[in-house]
């Protein structure tokens, strides 16, 4: 049993790691229509801001505490994916409006490859080590109900606690703020919006930043557990399955998706696993994923009516 429920907090905090990933997919469909194919660039940029802001900073200013620093290269990172988020608005989408959802799904795709480049050239092709001071030791919890007791991650731990907060905020952020309410009026309809007086740049602009803050922090937390390197972007790839199976317009959608990916791949790797000869995490959640799309393409929270990207 100990060990049973060892497998399935780990399945948990994993889970809650994904849903971070794919809230950026989910924030940026809602509000422009658009599959974001450049979400896990935007996690790798922002993880590179954040890191290397965080060695230039005591270089430039003579600041010598860890905190301080990283508090710095936080700021510094979040303003950097602000003017990502603008130039994006200004230079691509602005330009596309209106336009069928393979041409934005193609401005992604170029969004992509450039923020890749861009990112290397700016900040270096090297591994770099973000260090914000998470506990990498394990705990015991549980020691009197189990023998032995349950073996948890800290960093995991943590980790999960930030990834959850931080849906909770933009869950009351889409729900309850007047801004929120703004975006989902425009993801439901562009021309409508604009008639009743909002504006279509200044919500994809916010949209645009709130994806960027929420890939900065996916990516400090990812690259504080694996390192800053190129392959951070391909981490994204693990978020595809969680918007499908959450729903690409739900934001509880990809908080369950992401927990029903992150705890079935680890069951399945350990009870399962044996039987076929390893390997089902690799797998397993993009088999589930197109399982449902057979049974129900629009995930189990999103609308019955979306298009096919």
């Amino acid at each position: 049993m100990g060990f049973f429920l060892e497998t399935l907090m780990g399945g948990l905090m994993s889970g809650m790691l994904y849903s971070l990933i794919a809230l950026g997919f989910v924030l940026i469909y809602k509000a422009s229509g658009v599959f974001n194919f450049a979400q896990g660039a935007m996690v790798l940029f922002a993880a590179l801001a954040m890191a290397r802001f965080a060695e230039w900073i005591p270089q430039w200013t003579g600041v010598q505490s860890l905190l301080m620093a990283n508090l710095l290269a936080f700021v510094a990172a979040m303003a950097v994916m602000i003017v990502v988020a603008w130039l994006i608005e200004k230079l691509a989408l602005s330009r596309l409006v209106n336009q069928e959802g393979i041409t934005l799904l193609m401005a992604t795709l170029g969004i992509t490859y450039f923020l890749d480049g861009l990112g290397q050239t700016l900040f270096g092709n090297d591994i770099y080590k973000i260090d914000v001071g998470m506990p990498k030791d394990p705990i015991i919890v549980g020691e009197s109900l189990f023998q032995g007791g349950l073996l948890v991650s800290k960093e995991d731990l943590y980790a999960a606690l930030i990834a959850a907060a931080l849906v909770a905020l933009l869950a009351l952020f889409f729900q309850k703020t007047a801004t929120g309410r703004a975006l989902r009026a425009v993801a439901d309809d562009h021309q409508a919006a604009q008639s009743i007086g909002i504006p279509l740049s200044t919500i994809w602009v916010i949209v645009w930043s709130v994806a960027g803050f929420v890939a900065l922090v996916a990516g400090i937390i990812w690259g504080s557990k694996l390192g800053v390197q190129f392959s951070l972007s391909l981490v994204a790839l693990k978020a595809l399955p969680v918007v499908i199976l959450g729903g690409l317009t739900s934001v509880p959608g990809a908080i369950i998706g992401g927990l029903i990916i992150g705890v079935g791949e680890k069951l399945s790797e350990i009870y399962v696993g044996p039987m076929l000869g390893g390997g089902i995490e690799i797998w397993f959640a993009y088999v589930l994923a197109l399982l449902f799309l057979l049974v129900r393409p629009q995930g189990l929270f999103g609308e019955k009516i979306i298009d096919r990207v």
